[in-house]
């Protein structure tokens, strides 16, 4: 590679197509994060847990990982003056683990060229030195489900939900966590809470206690902090925490967890950059690759049969013959999406979804 730093020039009439191909020795990475790693449990914590997993296995030095902490990510400016720390500090690949940083990235990527820009849950990348990634964790989401359908003695789950409806990946995962309540509890309704955060952990607090407080007696979530796993424990609830495996912050509550295994993906990203066969691609990997799964069950909470009931749908799933949002399926406004026979697409279920499952109830 050339000068890491070196910025496009405006003579450039389009965009030029090039074979990335970096010496192991020669790898330095960056990683933006919208939050601290050392929260120990949450969204940040399990990408740089992956980045860890990929820094083991490929041998690289601990001087070859250039970490940016707590830049939020509805702040453009701060983004941008983190990726070129990074890119000043010699960077030649820059991971951005939030959404918000897809637009920032994208710009970036224009101006620097030689730099191999990596965004994390969104959906755009051009066709030289920008790609995203993200996963099938819908998969997990619906496995979680059954165990929560399971559990629920008043048949009212509550869901802290980072965004609203409009947003596919949050809106997917709550349809796919609801369309597993449902395979084994028909009367169990699912009360949805937004914070519009990615990260506010006072919001995520406050969004359930407010479910608790409304008769919910599991606590689902897609945020980042463990608080809501937290809040059940000691109102004496239960709950299915997200990102990593949260038993270990509430034992008396978590049933189990949607967890990342980013790892897969940064092992597979960085060493196809040292083979150079990296190219600007969609990635988005499920249970089968390795990135998404559910933790431990956790035998002392869960109602008696979920192990039996999860396994046989994980099994299904891995096999082709089920996928989670196959066929006609009915939304919470009387509607109906999908086709019979037929299953939604990667690109519906990633961008198209803005609907929610019949059994959803927002608060």
């Amino acid at each position: 590679m050339t000068g890491c730093g070196s910025k496009k020039t405006t003579t450039d009439k389009k965009e030029e197509k090039k074979q990335f191909k970096i010496a192991k020795k020669d790898l330095k990475i960056g990683v933006i994060h919208i939050s601290d790693p050392s929260e120990g449990s949450g969204y940040t914590y399990t990408h740089d847990q992956g980045i860890i997993t990929m820094q083991k296995k490929l041998g690289l030095k601990d001087n070859q990982i250039v970490r940016k902490t707590n830049i939020t990510d509805t702040d453009p400016t701060k983004t941008e003056t983190a990726i070129k720390e990074c890119i000043e500090d010699g960077c030649n690949v820059i991971f951005g683990t939030s959404w918000g940083y897809m637009d920032t990235m994208e710009a970036m990527a224009k101006e620097y060229p030689d730099v191999v820009f990596s965004h994390g849950t969104g959906y755009k990348k051009n066709d030289s030195n920008f790609n995203n990634y993200f996963g099938r964790i819908y998969q997990a989401r619906y496995l979680s489900g059954i165990a929560a359908g399971l559990k629920t003695k008043s048949n009212k789950i509550g869901y802290v939900a980072a965004m609203g409806k409009d947003n596919a990946e949050v809106t997917g995962g709550v349809d796919a966590f609801a369309m597993g309540i449902y395979s084994v509890n028909k009367k169990a309704k699912v009360y949805v809470k937004v914070t519009n955060s990615w990260f506010n952990p006072n919001e995520e607090t406050n969004a359930a206690k407010a479910l608790i407080s409304q008769g919910c007696d599991v606590i689902g979530q897609h945020c980042d902090t463990p608080n809501p796993q937290l809040e059940a424990e000691k109102a004496g609830v239960w709950g299915v925490g997200y990102n990593s495996d949260m038993t270990k912050d509430a034992p008396k509550a978590t049933l189990t967890s949607t967890i990342w295994h980013w790892g897969a993906y940064y092992t597979e990203a960085v060493q196809e950059l040292i083979d150079g066969t990296w190219k600007p691609e969609v990635y988005y990997g499920g249970m089968k690759e390795g990135l998404v799964d559910i933790a431990p069950l956790n035998k002392k909470l869960i109602a008696p049969g979920t192990e039996k009931k999860i396994e046989e749908a994980k099994e299904k799933m891995l096999s082709g013959d089920f996928n989670v949002f196959d066929g006609v399926i009915e939304t919470n406004d009387g509607k109906k999406v999908g086709k019979k026979g037929e299953t939604l697409s990667d690109e519906d279920i990633k961008g198209k979804i803005n609907w929610y499952f019949k059994n959803i109830v927002v608060k």
